[in-house]
């Protein structure tokens, strides 16, 4: 058996030889395997043609009759026209995904895969054939809707409508209006000693001359389930208790919300500008959720979107005066105020591009809606605004930043020591030079401007305070960024009548106003 196998070895290896001899003496070599077609196209997502985006990103998914792959020196090769620009390729099955951005209302592009740029994974392949993808965004409607510059300086006179929709608890291990009340919206209107607002209030703001409104609104109580344990401390005294890590659930109570919207509409009815935004769920207060810190932000990021997408939903049908503010006074995790690190600073541009990009998603007028973004804190330090970045958008023009000021701090706040009590000259030289920050940092690059916050201590005597205001609105009205007085003018119980708390203090305001509006 051994030897007849290898008998039959010995004729194998004689017929291979003469095989090969063969081919020798025929002058040939081995024949190349042929040459098998490159991946064909199959379809794309969207449809090639397809027109009325209105995202200035797009992901264009081309999926091929086979498993593909694009080298990296081949990726240069997929281009898009008009100004925009490819993000990222990435090839996954089937799937070849081309994420594009820069994109512009009104125009049309064209994505290039050049040809051989998709290859598959067989042997001597071929390239793919080149391909175009067509497509086209909405209408551009320059023109239709009030850009954020002219918004600006229609603004005017301004003021808060504060301790009112944006009152709460403000603390996790106090929280007492959820402890100890029905949770009825008026209990959180009321509870910092504020009446609930009126039509009628905001109608003499109107007549005196103001023509835009701050309402700064506090979101988390009324936000998903918030489960409150009561329990006494060792005094005895009872507190309501919020473990943050039960908070559950992300829709808005929509019975708050529809007094919300009933709030906005006293503002919008008088034809005055309101602006809303999502104030104390920022700031030092143990309920704050919304921190500059990129592990808080990952964390939360889901639920701030979730709650924009709620808010734009519900107001995406109202007119260009209504104008939306991304948050209040953003801090880091250790409460820092002014300016902090780059990573908080960066962070914040995080938040508000997620503010753009969710209003924008949820259409209607919302596609055009201008939208006011905070910096650090809100501050007009130069380290904040440096380190400031305008997100991406849809198209130019609808976008502005707030800051906030209340300055000279020895004078707008009751200190202990060293207190100012008089406007001087030193006071003012400190108020136009933080005008003029703005100016450099902002306005003069084409970025409108919102004073969102402004003004002093009401224990200052009224004639000073009239000087404080009177100096940060003449200053800042010559680069129409609008001002935005918090609380003083009508305050407490005068808010029910309604009348003028500090009837000097207003009129300083729209004189200074009037007289260097341009």
């Amino acid at each position: 058996m051994v030897i007849f196998v290898t008998i039959m070895k010995k004729y194998i290896y004689v017929i291979f030889a003469a095989l090969a001899l063969l081919a020798v003496s025929c002058g040939g070599g081995e024949e190349p395997l042929p040459e098998t077609e490159g991946p064909a196209l199959v379809s794309t997502s969207p449809a090639d043609g397809a027109g009325g985006f209105t995202s200035s990103r797009l992901d264009i998914v081309f999926t091929f009759d086979q498993y593909v792959k694009v080298p990296a020196d081949s990726q240069n090769s997929i281009t898009i026209d008009g100004g925009a620009s490819v993000d990222k390729v990435s090839a996954y099955g089937t799937d070849l995904t081309v994420s594009v951005s820069g994109l512009a209302w009104g125009k049309s592009y064209t994505v290039s895969l050049a040809e051989g740029a998709v290859q598959g994974y067989k042997v001597n392949q071929k390239g793919s054939a080149p391909v175009s993808f067509r497509f086209s965004m909405v209408e551009d409607d320059t023109g239709k809707w009030e850009e954020a510059a002219s918004a600006a300086r229609n603004m005017g006179a301004g003021w808060n409508l504060g301790n009112t929709l944006e009152s709460n608890s403000g603390a996790v291990d106090n929280m007492w209006i959820e402890a100890f009340t029905s949770r009825k919206t008026s209990d959180y209107e009321t509870a910092w000693g504020q009446p609930v607002a009126t039509r009628e209030l905001i109608h003499m703001f109107k007549e005196a001359g103001f023509n835009a409104i701050r309402v700064p609104v506090t979101w988390y109580p009324h936000m998903g389930t918030v489960t409150v344990t009561q329990g006494q401390d060792a005094e005895g005294n009872w507190h309501g208790y919020w473990d943050m890590s039960t908070w559950k659930g992300y829709e808005v109570d929509p019975v708050w919300i529809a007094r919300v919207k009933e709030v906005v509409g006293y503002v919008l009815d008088e034809g005055m500008y309101c602006i809303l935004n999502v104030h104390h769920d920022t700031g030092e207060a143990t309920t704050a959720w919304l921190r500059a810190d990129k592990t808080v932000y990952e964390a939360v990021r889901e639920r701030y979107c979730a709650l924009w997408t709620q808010i734009a939903t519900e107001f995406k049908s109202y007119g260009q005066r209504l104008v939306f503010e991304s948050f209040n006074e953003m801090l880091d995790a250790r409460n820092t105020w002014n300016s902090s690190t780059a990573e908080a600073h960066e962070t914040i541009n995080k938040y508000n591009a997620d503010f753009v990009a969710t209003v924008r998603a949820t259409g209607g007028n919302n596609l055009l809606r201008n939208l006011i973004l905070n910096t650090y804190a809100a501050s007009p330090q130069p380290e904040a605004l440096r380190d400031f970045r305008l997100p991406e958008d849809v198209r130019e023009g609808h976008l502005m930043v707030e800051v906030h000021s209340y300055a000279p701090y020895l004078f707008a706040f009751d200190v202990q020591s060293g207190a100012k009590t008089v406007f001087d000259a030193g006071c003012e030289k400190e108020v136009k030079a933080i005008v003029e920050g703005l100016n450099t940092y902002l306005v003069s690059k084409g970025i409108p401007c919102v004073l969102g916050e402004y003004g002093c201590t009401a224990s200052r005597a009224e004639t000073e305070m009239a000087k404080q205001a009177a100096c940060y609105v003449s200053a800042a009205t010559k680069y129409n960024i609008p001002c935005f007085y918090w609380m003083a003018l009508s305050d407490a119980e005068d808010r029910a009548v309604p009348k003028w708390t500090k009837p000097t203090l207003k009129d300083a305001v729209l004189k200074a106003y009037n007289d260097n509006k341009n």
